[in-house]
Formats: C-alpha cells, structure tokens, sequence
C-alpha cells in the first residue's frame, strides 16, 4: 500500500510517498480503508515542528507519529 511519510521535520518537500507493508489487526482491531484526508495549518505547522514546544509530544530531532 502507498503512504506519506515524514521522517523529518521541514518544508512539504520531506513528504515522501512510499510502499509499506499493509497492516495486519489483531483479534480485537479493525483495518480501515481512507479514500481521502484533509490538511489544515495546524499540520504545517507539525511537519515544520513549530512551535518548538510541539516537539516534545511529537519528537525532539524527528517525528515520531
């Protein structure tokens, strides 16, 4: 399956679109199929990681979600 990965912060360009596994649940998941996805500027804002604050929830050097 294809995913937008980030593996670092910076400008949309470190937005790569990659093949990954698909995901497999486990007894009590479900797996659920998204057709589309929004951005908003709050998501600018993470990918950049500002403010500086945001990043001890979402990693110090990289991204972690």
């Amino acid at each position: 399956m294809k995913a937008a990965v980030c593996s670092r912060y910076g400008p949309p360009d470190v937005v790569e679109i990659k093949h990954i596994e698909k995901p497999v649940p486990n007894d009590n998941e479900v797996l659920i199929r998204v057709r589309a996805a929004a951005v908003n500027p709050l998501d600018s804002h993470l990918m950049k990681g500002r403010p500086y604050v945001g990043r001890i929830l979402f990693g110090l050097r990289k991204p972690n979600l």
